[in-house]
């Protein structure tokens, strides 16, 4: 999946654990691991904002954008105007 999901990384930088996290946030346990493993195919603004307020972060803190070299390709493609 292109996105990537760092919500480890900032549970590191602040020094809190994922059950911290759900506690503070009004989150089940499971579906905050859901979401850390990237497994999630979605994540409510609400939700978002919510651990974003808890960690002190930005939601660029939490979630990257990593194209898979099919998508460039496809990305190259349209731009050059190739035709497959």
């Amino acid at each position: 999946m292109p996105i990537l999901v760092t919500l480890d990384v900032m549970l590191a930088r602040r020094k809190m654990s994922l059950s911290t996290l759900a506690e503070t946030v009004g989150i089940t346990l499971a579906n905050l691991s859901i979401l850390k493993s990237g497994k999630a195919k979605a994540v409510r603004f609400s939700t978002l904002a919510a651990i974003c307020q808890a960690l002190d972060c930005q939601p660029a803190d939490l979630l990257e954008h990593r194209p898979s070299p099919t998508d460039l390709a496809k990305s190259n493609d349209q731009s050059t105007g190739s035709l497959k």
